[in-house]
């Protein structure tokens, strides 16, 4: 058996002591690790296992058994008592290495590595063989010399990439926010969490918070959580004296509408005060820069529109995936806006190799083997650039999974917010397989972990959470996203003996009423802006012939912008110009199989939402060589409600629907406004 680490020495002892199954999430409770830790660390102790003859038995709602003849647990026994543990796994200790190679000043001794590791300049030797190629991902160069050491070269913003990606890769939301973490029982994460900031990670979220900047509260969780941890190792970089060489490398252009400038100065003389440092010049500029690429990752708070291909990705997996099970997932509009959400950051991770993590991905594949065949099969036949792992099958699966089991809504007494590390996916299967099984629960909404943390009390009775949360445990319960038959009993406990006395304590009925009312209330809200939106835009539709006999693109989408002058849509048609050119560049905008593209941007300098359709008198040729001749220009503010989003991202949608292309192709101005007055009709009725 080769050398196992302290934390699968402690697991191991757990599991030969445990009287029958010990879940995943008990044996993260007693080492102090996440769930997604222990997940990892079975790989390597299911193989080390085989040596003494023994299993892993993995049941499904119930946990993990180790089995087994007696003779090998008694021989396992033996060997834990007496085998002095390795400090370090190989995966740790590359970590350890990266570490401290990118905070590092000048080069590192291969023999100050490896003393430190308590492994040979061999290991060591071979462990940087494997991260070279890691590195490069970045830009950066291992730089290794007989007699001068090891060191990696590179601009500090890639630094500060690969350090984004390394914490990305191995720490959970309950390692950096959480009050558990890996500190205790691992120094190889120590240094990590050292190197990312994470010590004044809270900090600079508080600080972040107090800007009270409407755009922040309508990130995506993982795209504020992206933009914290690079503000956080960027104090730590600055803390090194690590700072940016130049104002070139920071950025900045011209397309960026320099809209950020005045709140990162904000933001920045905030901050020096609470951590008392100095900030200089430049790195005011690479926040700005960061705020404006944060806010341009982003389409639609959590909506996508305008996105062709991957709209045209999503509606072919939907297709195939009813079609192999029969069942309606296409008409499950909230299953769209799930997969529209998840899949386009899960590409990025997939083309720039990150890593992906999947903790509940044993569970998945027995829990719902059928339906992650279907799904693995689905995607195959999309035959897409990139081979998607399983890990990726694994999410995939848990939206049509919670689709599949959404049920009619019954009537329910407890309110209950949820907070789920694992994005989208898991708190919607959560939230079905909670609807499922305690009908009693009225399920609120999805929410961030730091946006849990300033909840107020009245206007939830429940939290129910997947991770640590940095609030007292008593305002909180911690589950897994499967929902076992364990933790079932373990809410259901909790709501008899907590919540529901806490309530009767606290009031005798009149504030439950009061945000009923309230919620109700906003409700009628959204409906509104909803209706207001499409009345807005299906007012201003317009239909123009363009005469662009021989003008390029840019020529042609300029006089296209003319057409709006007068109308108050377009402030400064220069900068929507150069967005449009700079979208069209970034990624295809036609439809497929169609001569019809979706030109689409939102600016500061963009101040009415406006859908306008241009038939051209000579084709325009796009990227790929592609040639068009009828252009949908979709433009709307930066600053936009959820629901004009979700009125837009319908619109995008609709576009996958030959009729509608052939409307837009050949018809008039008013059969066009009356097919898309039906359809978005149709699409308001089923919200309501």
């Amino acid at each position: 058996m080769t050398k196992i680490t302290a934390r699968q020495r402690q697991i191991l002892w757990l599991l030969l002591e445990a009287n029958g199954e010990i879940t995943a999430v008990k044996i993260a409770e007693a080492t102090g690790v996440s769930v997604r830790t222990v997940h990892r660390e079975m790989e390597d102790i299911e193989s080390a296992l085989e040596s003494f003859g023994l299993d892993l038995i993995k049941k499904s709602g119930k946990g993990i058994q180790l089995s087994g003849p007696e003779a090998g647990l008694a021989e396992l026994r033996l060997f834990l008592r007496e085998e002095k543990p390795a400090d370090y796994s190989g995966e740790d200790r590359k970590v350890f290495e990266l570490c401290i190679l990118l905070e590092a000043e000048e080069p590192v001794k291969l023999f100050t590595l490896a003393h430190s590791l308590k492994v040979t300049v061999a290991s060591i030797s071979y462990d940087l063989d494997e991260l070279e190629q890691w590195v490069r991902k970045f830009g950066l160069e291992l730089v290794r010399r007989r007699g001068y050491g090891v060191e990696i070269t590179g601009s500090e913003l890639d630094k500060r990439r690969a350090i984004g990606r390394l914490a990305a890769e191995h720490l959970d939301l309950s390692d950096l926010v959480g009050h558990g973490s890996l500190t205790e029982s691992n120094p190889a994460f120590r240094v990590l969490l050292t190197t990312v900031g994470q010590a004044k990670l809270m900090e600079v979220e508080n600080t972040l918070w107090d800007m009270e900047w409407k755009w922040t509260s309508e990130l995506p969780e993982i795209v504020y959580m992206e933009m914290l941890l690079a503000l956080a190792v960027t104090t730590r970089r600055i803390e090194l004296s690590r700072s940016i060489d130049s104002g070139a490398e920071a950025g900045y252009s011209r397309v960026s509408d320099h809209r950020n400038i005045a709140g990162a100065e904000r933001f920045v003389q905030q901050l020096a005060e609470v951590l008392e440092l100095k900030i200089p010049r430049v790195e005011i500029l690479y926040i700005a820069g960061l705020f404006d690429r944060v806010q341009d990752s982003f389409s639609s708070s959590g909506y996508a529109y305008g996105d062709i291909e991957l709209m045209e990705i999503v509606y072919k997996l939907t297709e195939s995936v009813v079609k192999r099970t029969g069942l309606p997932f296409q008409s499950d509009r909230t299953l769209r806006e799930g997969l529209l959400e998840h899949i386009d950051p899960a590409l990025k991770r997939i083309r720039e190799g990150t890593r992906i993590r999947n903790p509940l991905l044993g569970p998945i594949r027995r829990d719902y083997e059928y339906l992650f065949n279907i799904v693995r099969a689905a995607v195959e036949d999309m035959q897409l650039e990139h081979q998607i792992p399983d890990e990726e099958i694994g999410f995939l699966v848990m939206h049509f999974g919670a689709s599949a089991e959404r049920l009619n809504q019954l009537r329910r007494n407890v309110r209950a917010i949820l907070v789920c590390a694992s994005g989208l996916s898991s708190s919607r299967l959560l939230a079905t397989r909670l609807t499922k099984e305690m009908p009693q629960i009225e399920i609120l909404g999805n929410i961030s972990w730091y946006e849990a943390a300033r909840l107020p009390d009245e206007d939830y009775d429940l939290i129910i959470s997947t991770i640590d949360l940095p609030i007292d445990k008593e305002r909180y319960i911690k589950i897994s996203p499967l929902l076992t038959a364990e933790e079932i009993e373990k809410l259901l406990s909790y709501i008899q003996n907590i919540t529901l006395r806490e309530r009767e304590k606290g009031s005798s009925g009149e504030p439950g009423h009061a945000a009923r009312e309230e919620a109700s209330l906003e409700r009628l809200r959204s409906y509104k802006g909803i209706l207001d939106e499409i009345v807005s835009l299906l007012e201003r539709f317009r239909f123009h012939p363009i005469d662009n006999k021989g003008m390029d693109l840019s020529a042609t989408i300029v006089e296209m912008l003319e057409t709006l002058n007068g109308n108050g849509v377009v402030g400064d048609a220069g900068i929507v110009l150069e967005r449009l050119l700079e979208r069209e560049r970034m990624t295809s905008q036609v439809i497929p199989d169609t001569a019809l593209a979706l030109f689409h941007t939102r600016s500061s300098h963009i101040h009415l939402s406006s859908l306008t359709l241009y038939r051209l008198d000579q084709p325009v040729i796009l990227e790929g060589d592609t040639e068009v001749r009828v252009i949908l220009l979709m433009l709307a503010p930066r600053r936009l409600s959820k629901e004009s989003l979700e009125v837009l991202s319908e619109i995008s949608a609709l576009l996958l629907n030959s009729e509608l292309v052939q409307l837009l192709e050949e018809r008039s101005e008013t059969e066009i406004r009356a097919y898309l007055s039906s359809e978005l009709l149709h699409f308001f009725q089923n919200k309501c």
